[in-house]
């Protein structure tokens, strides 16, 4: 018997939305999430997906990671699949070590990886920032430090 394992990645928003989201959106940072529009996989057709946008690269939208995830394993040139998260809040990191709480919407495609890290909550940010924060801030993001 052959199981098939997949990551308990969050539910989409709004999955009558699915589909519905710009292809343009940031790509990563931030370090925080709020909510996952939708799961991408990205088809290429110079490495043999099917062409189905005059030879450019186009995307295949998910309500599931696992859905993301089948597709992406049986379609040739498709790439692994991404999460469309939307942070309401977000850290941005000017330059290493100088961090920047940023209080508006941002949308951006993520390594589903990434989901593991908690949802943001009212105090992520705050404690990520804190004078008092853990040597490794990051453990706040990771859910390990309180």
């Amino acid at each position: 018997m052959n199981l098939t394992i997949y990551p308990d990645y969050p539910d989409v928003l709004d999955a009558q939305l699915v589909g519905t989201y710009s292809s343009l959106a940031k790509a990563g940072g931030g370090y925080v999430w709020d909510e996952v529009l939708e799961y991408r996989v990205w088809c290429h057709p110079e490495r043999g997906a099917v062409d189905l946008a005059d030879g450019s690269d186009y995307y295949q939208s998910f309500e599931s990671y696992a859905e993301a995830l089948a597709f992406s394993r049986i379609t040739e040139g498709a790439e692994a699949p991404l999460a469309l998260i939307r942070q309401l809040e977000y850290i941005e990191e000017r330059e290493p070590g100088d961090f920047l709480h940023v209080k508006e919407e941002r949308i951006a495609e993520w390594p589903v990886e990434f989901l593991c890290r908690p949802r943001r909550t009212k105090d992520t940010i705050p404690s990520f920032l804190s004078p008092n924060a853990p040597p490794n801030r990051l453990d706040i993001l990771r859910g390990l430090a309180e």
